[in-house]
């Protein structure tokens, strides 16, 4: 059995045509784009709904026709769902949570290299012309990581692997999670408050909820080294957007890497695109083009699960 889908945003993820979400069923619908007021018109008659960091309300929810089986995420994060409403819907949700573990990783360790190195001043200065970094001496700060103390916020897939390459560079690593845990492999768990308090580079990886939301704010900032850099690559509203700005120009910390904004797109008027010591990038940490065409694949492989009745990864 292949049940009917319905894919509302397609164009997050197949901005290209490469990532094949017509693969995903035998019968499939496509829409690159779809305004909350189509959602209603456009689940009609359909088995699955799939859609990508794209927000669905209980309202809209609770009026799914019964048609309405499952919910497919495609991603990882599912704050932008009703799970609430889908219960009492009697709709499956799941989402697809290990298809972008590396590359998301390796986004956050590229923004700590970068950072380590002020690869952002030195772009800026060559965009000006200014070449003293080649004719003088080097004008910026330029350190290693080797020996600096990597703090990470969670404990999932991506902190893992973040955290075995920041091992594999030579990084101290200490974690901060939500239940205890015992030191392992080299890993140091601590509280929060120590892991604020020592950090170089402070990396979230950990879900936004309403205990998470500004999690990053004026009084936790303050307890860093004013050496220290914050690096999101997981959910915007993790921080307090205008609390690290205010931070970064009174010198409390030093900088960011920020995959992700608070707000998103982020706005044109925003400080973060001039700070010198702010690295921004439009939530790229997923679009690789086998990232992309894995999480496709994965969730053709849920929807066909699902419709056999064996086990998805479901979170309502």
């Amino acid at each position: 059995m292949t049940y009917r889908t319905v894919v509302l945003n397609a164009a997050l993820v197949n901005y290209d045509g490469l990532a094949g979400y017509d693969r995903i069923a035998d019968e499939v619908v496509i829409y690159d784009e779809t305004p909350e007021e189509l959602i209603l018109e456009r689940v009609a008659g359909f088995d699955v709904v799939v859609t990508k960091e794209m927000r669905v309300s209980g309202e809209v929810i609770r009026q799914f026709p019964d048609s309405v089986k499952m919910i497919c995420e495609a991603g990882t994060g599912y704050n932008n769902l009703d799970l609430e409403a889908a219960r009492e819907k009697g709709i499956a949700v799941c989402n697809i949570p290990a298809y972008s573990s590396e590359r998301v990783a390796h986004t956050a360790i590229l923004l700590i290299l970068s950072l380590a190195s002020s690869l952002q001043k030195q772009i800026r200065m060559l965009a000006d012309g200014n070449h003293d970094n080649f004719h003088r001496h080097l004008m910026v700060d330029h350190v290693e990581i080797n020996g600096k103390t990597l703090g990470v916020i969670g404990y999932g897939n991506i902190a893992r692997q973040m955290i075995a390459v920041a091992q594999a560079l030579g990084m101290q690593v200490i974690v901060a999670t939500r239940t205890p845990r015992e030191d392992t492999d080299g890993v140091h768990f601590t509280t929060q408050e120590e892991l604020f308090r020592r950090s170089d580079f402070l990396s979230l990886n950990c879900p936004l909820n309403e205990q998470t939301r500004h999690l990053v704010n004026a009084h936790t900032l303050a307890l860093m080294k004013p050496s220290a850099y914050v690096i999101n690559t997981a959910r915007g509203p993790l921080i307090d957007e205008q609390a690290l700005i205010e931070a970064i120009r009174d010198g409390v910390v030093a900088g960011a890497g920020l995959d992700v904004q608070e707000n998103e797109p982020l706005d044109d008027s925003s400080p973060l695109y001039s700070m010198d010591t702010v690295i921004i990038t439009p939530h790229m940490g997923w679009r690789g083009l086998e990232t992309r065409q894995r999480l496709v694949s994965m969730v053709g492989d849920n929807i066909r699960a699902f419709a056999a009745g064996s086990p998805i990864n479901r979170v309502a």
